[in-house]
């Protein structure tokens, strides 16, 4: 039993200035299919920066990322109420060929779609792209995968964090004296999104200037080791396998945690040889930054626990409100690792509100991350949190042309929630 959620349409070109709505995507229009977090996350950028986004879900319960993370004792998910920001939900059956045509009508007039199913289940649906274009050449298909829309592992089942390790992230993340960890958000999911919602921006430049749309293929695995910096390099030139560190990075000193008298623990970061000489000087110790065994960038790598030694019987000696005072007279880089209350309490995320509060029907005010970047003339907006299943069904197939009579039919047939 499959399901779709799907929106009204019009051609940007077509519509009034004064409908859009605020951000640089203003006017754009996407149909959001999958469930879970790559391709909602996608659709939570897009409706971030001002694109309309409405989002498939099925009818007997929703995207079940409704239901993951922390609850409140109704069912209710703090995590939906962020990744469904900004998005109309309207569900159809996908099961039944009005469905499937109604889909078919509203695609045709969107600038995007957004899905994240296994490759061939769009085509399963009769919603593949040949179909698609056939009615709209200017649509741009974003599909994420575990493993990409081709090669030997394309139909494979492929979660984030399969992703994450193929990707090589997993297996350099955690203390070398454990097994591999994972890094405490769904990192895979989210990078594939990223990359999706580039991939989107080029494909929607390029069709301004030849009136064609394409298909966007963001791997998982693929979006993981982009980020994974000369890895293959490191191997195959430099004879060396990338392995698990635990809080520093080979060969790049100082950059580390180090402690403080009042049990703070702080990151310091001057690697760089000007931000080591500022440190050095800030120690009290200029001269270190002019020693042969700590003077350049692959001196202080090859000395690095030495180092990291030397810097914590400093930062030791005093409480990190002290520490921080010095290191910003002398500018270097440090910090404490932030949670929620830290962020909630700061200063700097207050003054550039980081943080924003959005109205909920269910948990009052939900405080959440603002939109980024920040645009200085077209910023994007949070407009409102995740809604309730199948609100906007009415709205969105009124606006379409749907009569109400055939709506209420639909939804007596169970094609409609």
């Amino acid at each position: 039993m499959q399901y779709i959620c799907v929106t009204e349409t019009t051609p940007i070109s077509t519509r009034a200035a004064d409908d859009l709505g605020p951000g640089p995507l203003a006017g754009m229009r996407v149909v959001e299919l999958g469930q879970l977090v790559a391709a909602p996350y996608c659709g939570q950028l897009l409706g971030d920066l001002g694109a309309e986004v409405v989002k498939i879900e099925d009818p007997n319960g929703g995207d079940p990322m409704r239901q993951w993370g922390r609850q409140k004792p109704d069912g209710h998910s703090l995590w939906w109420s962020v990744v469904g920001r900004n998005k109309k939900s309207v569900c159809v059956d996908l099961r039944r060929p009005e469905g499937q045509d109604l889909v078919r009508r509203l695609v045709a007039q969107a600038d995007v779609v957004v899905e994240n199913f296994r490759p061939g289940t769009l085509e399963r649906w009769g919603l593949g792209y040949d179909r698609l274009s056939a009615d709209n050449p200017g649509l741009v298909l974003a599909r994420i995968t575990g493993f990409g829309q081709t090669g030997p592992y394309s139909g494979r089942a492929g979660y984030g964090s399969i992703g994450e390790a193929m990707g090589g992230l997993r297996y350099v993340v955690g203390d070398p004296s454990a097994p591999p960890s994972r890094v405490g958000i769904a990192i895979g999911d989210t990078l594939a999104a990223v990359f999706a919602a580039m991939g989107v921006m080029s494909a929607l430049i390029e069709r301004d200037r030849t009136g064609r749309g394409q298909i966007v293929d963001a791997a998982i695995y693929e979006s993981v080791f982009a980020v994974m910096e000369s890895l293959i390099a490191d191997y195959e030139i430099g004879g060396q396998v990338r392995e698990r560190s635990g809080s520093f990075l080979p060969d790049v000193a100082p950059s580390n945690v180090y402690p403080c008298a009042d049990g703070t623990q702080v990151l310091l970061a001057a690697n760089q040889d000007t931000v080591f000489r500022r440190l050095a000087k800030a120690m009290g110790e200029p001269g270190l930054a002019t020693d042969p065994r700590y003077a350049t960038h692959n001196a202080r790598g090859a000395r690095q626990a030495e180092l990291d030694r030397r810097i914590a019987a400093w930062t030791a000696t005093m409480p990190w409100e002290r520490l921080d005072e010095i290191c910003q007279e002398h500018g270097v880089p440090a910090g404490i690792m932030f949670r929620a209350p830290e962020m909630l309490a700061d200063p700097h995320f207050r003054a550039r509100e980081a943080i924003v509060r959005v109205a909920h029907p269910y948990f009052g005010d939900v405080p959440m991350q603002n939109v980024f970047p920040r645009l200085s003339r077209t910023p994007g907006e949070v407009k409102w949190a995740g809604p309730e299943l199948g609100r906007h069904t009415d709205e969105v197939l009124t606006r379409l042309g749907v009569d109400a009579a055939d709506v209420a039919r639909l939804r007596r047939e169970g094609v409609l929630r």
